[in-house]
């Protein structure tokens, strides 16, 4: 079986780094996917639903690839979070998660068209975050690095410093779990080395 293309139906800046890192050099197709249509309560049902939907969404644009698309939440006490709106909910957001811990799912849908399979898979990282002041909140939302993160921080970023520990995969909670890829990867038929300096076509 040969290397597809690989897709990636996202545009995280972060899930691409992620895949450039581990030596995977993924065509990029932002999704069009309307999340709006899915009202679902359960944070991992609905990290997998939006990542289907995405990845669903480009695959017709790229016959015989692999097209993998990802969505990520937190869950905070029973609630989901994505994106915040503005700074003001930003900053709200944080005065509630400070000293709490969240989980951070991440959905993964993996279409093969080259078996006609698909693949969708969720991973879930528990965050404790810091018991950080109200100025330390202020000064993180004026960077604005929160405003592009489900979890409202990012861990390779400045927020690395407002977050205590991890239980978990580390790279989910940048939006894109490597370990889980692998999975999924190899339960289609393909080892994730294949794909290292894999010529990009379609």
């Amino acid at each position: 079986m040969g290397t597809p293309p690989f897709i990636l139906a996202s545009a995280s800046p972060a899930r691409r780094r992620l895949l450039q890192t581990a030596g995977i050099v993924p065509i990029v197709r932002v999704s069009d996917f309307d999340e709006s249509q899915i009202q679902v309560t359960d944070a991992d049902v609905l990290v997998r639903t939006l990542a289907q939907g995405k990845a669903g969404t480009v695959a017709p644009q790229f016959l015989g690839s692999l097209i993998l698309g990802c969505d990520s939440v937190l869950a905070l006490n029973g609630e989901i979070h994505g994106k915040p709106a503005d700074a003001a909910e930003a900053i709200a957001r944080w005065q509630k998660m400070r000293g709490q811990v969240g989980e951070l799912y991440t959905g993964h849908a993996l279409i093969d068209q080259t078996q006609n399979k698909i693949l969708v898979r969720s991973q879930v990282t528990r965050v404790y975050f810091a018991e950080v002041s109200d100025r330390q909140i202020a000064a993180y939302v004026a960077t604005g690095e929160p405003m592009h993160c489900a979890g409202c921080f990012a861990l390779e970023g400045y927020g690395s410093l407002l977050i205590e520990k991890i239980e978990g995969c580390h790279s989910n909670v940048i939006g894109l779990s490597l370990p889980l890829l692998r999975q999924m990867l190899t339960e289609l038929g393909y080892d994730a080395t294949e794909f290292w300096g894999a010529t990009v076509n379609v």
